[in-house]
């Protein structure tokens, strides 16, 4: 991923947060993938972590029509995703998404019990929230042009809590330096 498309979805993000009045905190800790596959226009999404303590974590996370973040599942973390402005599509699982069927499972909706088949594409307008459960795999991409998008869950372990169905996804993306970095991202730490 080249740094200047980095930059240009750090400012489409930081745009968006404004006009829709998310204000972020001073210093905020922002994270870009492309989750290693090259495509961030198909595969993408950007983050900004809010709170990063033992228990508990906060996500506030931007992305365009058609980003998607792939399948995966977490085995510790429990968290609620939630659509903060926009419309966006949760797909969901019983399990892995080739082995599950289309089986019936129960899983809160805006803190309610809904039964739905595995695979069912879960449609949450702005204000809405589904509570996911290790184990329950899941896909997430804006239905609008842009998507303002939520997270509280338990506490956060990306290098080792993801679990992808498509085992070439990688949580942090190759960098092309083409530009300066606007700011520093949470995987310029790790590198």
């Amino acid at each position: 991923m080249k740094r200047s498309e980095i930059n240009s979805l750090i400012r489409s993000a930081q745009t968006c947060f404004q006009v829709h009045e998310w204000a972020l905190p001073p210093s905020p800790r922002w994270d870009v993938t492309d989750f290693g596959l090259g495509d961030w226009r198909r595969f993408g999404l950007v983050l900004v972590n809010l709170a990063e303590e033992p228990e508990y974590c906060e996500k506030l996370m931007y992305a365009r029509k058609d980003m998607t973040t792939p399948a995966h599942c977490h085995r510790k973390k429990k968290e609620d995703i939630i659509c903060r402005w926009g419309r966006l599509a949760v797909q969901v699982w019983d399990g892995v998404p080739d082995e599950s069927g289309e089986r019936e499972f129960s899983m809160p909706i805006n803190h309610e019990a809904v039964t739905v088949k595995s695979g069912e594409i879960i449609e949450l307008p702005a204000g809405s929230r589904v509570t996911l459960v290790p184990g329950v795999y899941h896909a997430f991409y804006p239905l609008s042009d842009e998507c303002i998008i939520g997270e509280v869950s338990t506490a956060n372990d990306d290098l080792n809590d993801n679990f992808f169905v498509n085992p070439d996804v990688g949580r942090y993306p190759d960098l092309e330096e083409d530009e300066p970095s606007l700011l520093q991202l949470l995987s310029d730490k790790t590198a």
